[in-house]
Parts: C-alpha cells; sequence; structure tokens
C-alpha cells in the first residue's frame, strides 16, 4: 500500500525569501500560491510544503521543523562545499563541529547526515543510509573516520 513519503510541509515568514532558499537548493517550484507553495523534490514522487504563517514562531523541535532529504552517498561527502558554495552554513549538531557529514548509529542501521539550517530556522538535513540492517556502529562520529574503521575492516 504505501511506497514513499510525497508531502511534508514546513512553516515559513516570507514566501518569496523561502522559494528563492529552496530553488538555489536545486529544487523545482510545483506550485506558487500566497500563503502556501510547494517544490518539488523528486517530480511526481514527492515535494516539500511551504506555508507562510504564524506557525513559523512556533518554537523548533525536530517533531515539528524538520526534514530531511535523501543524497547518494558520493553527493553526501561533498554537500559541506556545495552547500558553502550558495552560500548556506552547515551547523553544528549533536556535539559535532560542521567539518564534514557525521555517522548516526541507529543499529542495526547507520546513515551519514549534514544539517542546515532554512530562513525561519527549520532544520534540513542531507542524508544517506551507510549500512541496512548490518551496523554494529555503537558511536557517532565524522563520516571520514567511519570511512577510515570500514578500510580497516575490509568492509567498505
Amino acid at each position: 500500500m504505501i511506497k514513499g513519503l510525497y508531502e511534508a510541509l514546513l512553516p515559513v515568514k516570507d514566501m518569496n525569501r523561502s522559494l528563492a532558499f529552496y530553488e538555489n537548493l536545486g529544487l523545482e517550484i510545483a506550485h506558487h500560491g500566497e500563503s502556501l507553495s510547494f517544490v518539488w523534490i523528486e517530480k511526481g514522487v514527492s515535494w516539500l510544503g511551504l506555508w507562510e504563517g504564524e506557525q513559523v514562531n512556533t518554537p523548533y523541535h525536530p517533531s515539528l521543523r524538520h526534514i530531511a532529504f535523501r543524497v547518494d552517498y558520493e553527493d553526501i561527502k561533498q554537500a559541506k562545499e556545495w552547500l558553502e558554495a550558495k552560500g548556506i552554513a552547515v551547523r553544528e549538531v549533536f556535539g559535532f563541529q560542521p567539518i564534514a557529514p557525521i555517522v548516526l548509529p541507529n543499529r542495526p542501521q547507520a546513515h551519514t547526515a549534514i544539517y542546515f539550517d532554512d530562513p525561519d530556522g527549520n532544520l534540513l538535513e542531507f542524508i544517506c543510509p551507510i549500512e541496512l540492517d548490518t551496523s554494529d556502529q555503537e558511536q557517532m562520529m565524522y563520516l571520514h573516520e567511519w570511512e577510515e574503521l570500514q578500510s580497516k575492516r575490509g568492509k567498505e
């Protein structure tokens, strides 16, 4: 029955500023309305709704104002430089400085991710699965540290 996630929404203060930000990330405008607009994440597969209104003043919490975009492994390794070239700063998370993607251990899964904010303080994430159903990773670390461990183990 369920094939994937089609839609998620975030609150925004200024629709035009937000649309420009998401277009800068490479997303295409699917619908531009006065208080509700949509940008394609993957055309015909998933989109992100931007809702202009007072809800943007709701204090940040990841259960309310967070979106994670799936990216390829090679792309996440270049994500920091790619974002910074677009004028978007990568942010510190979980005590890790914004120098590189980090590895998130959710045993038996492991993902690598990098985080940044949109103009309204919504937390955005690029994420890529790196081990599914087999990870024994127990601690967070930078991706380059994880790659070194995998290389030593002969897994990469």
